[in-house]
């Protein structure tokens, strides 16, 4: 489907995060010179390896294009024109009404294509954060390039003061210095967060008694785990008024008595699903900062060396768990918010319903 309309592809790349958008296009503009890009791409279909990919709330209008309800869908957007993205792209959405023949006749991809089985682990993803679609893929035996699995820009920048107050102490001891700048600091934490190489990267190898084969694979849970808890502290900021909105939320329109019972059902459970939910999420990453701890103050590395090598197993539920979180709070602003049109009952079940499934743990091993 052509989308001229479709909100400016130019401004999406500027303000897009890391959990809602897989800019493949970037990526093939950054790296398509790079052996890795072109030995190990994502997709092998060339249009599908420099497309744009959303996890998209549905607007009411666009409910029909699926047979099973949802709110949440995967959009493919190719753009017309790669060098002006204001000129709109063509898109279409991942398990869509005529989704198999769509994807053969524009894409040649047909239902037994690496290219499609990968979209449908992408699709029952909750978010496209990249320590999560990493992890997924891996389990499948897939091993996409490293440059696949970045921070946005927009999210680099607000996660940077979160991650330089984090990485303060480490910087302290693997620069030896008793008193470090706030440029080293800086520096250090671009670094993290872009997995670019340098003279503070070296010290940080040292401080944590690594390998060189070891390094990056640490480093890269390490930037997970750093935007775990930046993604929870935002989380917990806004989850106290989406609680009280799935709440206070009235539908409107007529009501009979089991749509009545299922509706106040369904927003205590949920109260209790989301508050436990972040307490689990808070418990895991408090292992992290443990083990930290035992680096920064007592000067022991092995414990935090170990837990970085074995993080990649946490991202799985931590991704999952964060990504529902994600999508209740997002979803809830946009279709509880003050500006919008009450619900109706009906559509409210359909809301609390889909939030639900969202919480429960997913079987991510499912192809």
């Amino acid at each position: 489907m052509s989308d001229r309309a479709f909100r400016s592809l130019e401004s999406l790349e500027k303000s897009a995060s890391t959990a809602r958008v897989l800019n493949l296009l970037q990526v093939a503009r950054d790296y398509r010179l790079t052996p890795d890009w072109v030995d190990r791409p994502l997709f092998r279909t060339p249009e599908l390896n420099a497309c744009l990919l959303l996890k998209h709330r549905l607007r009411r209008n666009e409910y029909d294009i699926f047979r099973v309800p949802r709110q949440v869908a995967t959009k493919i957007v190719v753009p017309i024109d790669r060098w002006d993205l204001k000129t709109g792209g063509r898109y279409v959405f991942v398990g869509q009404i005529n989704y198999e023949r769509t994807m053969a006749q524009v894409f040649g991809v047909t239902a037994d294509h690496p290219d499609f089985i990968v979209l449908g682990m992408i699709d029952r993803l909750p978010s496209l954060d990249p320590f999560l679609l990493r992890e997924r893929l891996s389990r499948a035996g897939l091993n996409p390039a490293p440059c696949y699995f970045q921070i946005s820009d927009a999210d680099l920048q607000d996660m940077l003061d979160f991650v330089k107050l984090e990485i303060s102490p480490l910087v302290h001891l693997s620069l030896r210095r008793s008193s470090v700048g706030p440029r080293s600091i800086e520096g250090l934490a671009l670094k993290i967060l872009s997995n670019a190489p340098g003279d503070e990267s070296d010290a940080l190898r040292s401080a944590l008694n690594l390998r060189a084969d070891q390094y990056q694979e640490c480093v890269f849970c390490w930037r997970g785990l750093l935007y775990y808890k930046w993604v929870m502290v935002s989380v917990l900021k806004r989850v106290a008024g989406v609680l009280d909105s799935i709440r206070l939320i009235k539908p409107i329109g007529p009501l009979d008595m089991i749509s009545r019972e299922y509706i106040v059902r369904s927003r205590k459970v949920l109260r209790t699903q989301i508050a436990r939910t972040c307490l689990d999420v808070q418990n895991t990453l408090q292992i992290y900062d443990l083990a930290y701890a035992d680096l920064t103050k007592q000067g022991n590395p092995a414990e935090f060396k170990g837990f970085l090598l074995a993080a990649p197993s946490l991202f799985m539920r931590l991704g999952e768990q964060l990504g529902a979180i994600q999508h209740i709070v997002s979803f809830s602003s946009y279709r509880f918010g003050a500006k919008a049109a009450p619900p109706g009952s009906e559509e409210l079940m359909d809301i609390l319903m889909d939030f639900e499934v969202s919480l429960r743990i997913r079987d991510v091993d499912a192809v």
